[in-house]
């Protein structure tokens, strides 16, 4: 999937992740991280957006991520959505993901 400009998705409400996406141009995935939880779960969560635009074929991108406490399930969904929306896709094959 490539992306073709900034998208985002999520709010800064406890247990909720706000997460945008964008090009990265100098090639690669850059993850920055703000949680409140870093310390405890960063690896975890940074292993999470890996996976998931590894599955998503997203390369070539920059995530910020702004955590406070959602679980993993939120992560993927919210990144997925920032992702599509970044994509420029307006209707979402979510029955193709898993």
């Amino acid at each position: 999937m490539r992306i073709l400009h900034s998208g985002t998705a999520g709010t800064l409400e406890s247990s909720d992740v706000m997460i945008t996406v964008e090009r990265n141009p100098e090639k690669g995935l850059i993850i920055e991280l703000e949680s409140i939880s870093e310390a405890r779960f960063g690896n975890r969560i940074r292993e999470v957006i890996t996976d998931t635009l590894k599955k998503l074929q997203v390369q070539d991108v920059k995530v910020r991520v702004q955590d406070r406490s959602a679980l993993d399930c939120t992560i993927r969904a919210r990144l997925t959505a920032a992702v599509f929306r970044a994509a420029g896709i307006e209707k979402y094959p979510w029955e193709e993901l898993e």
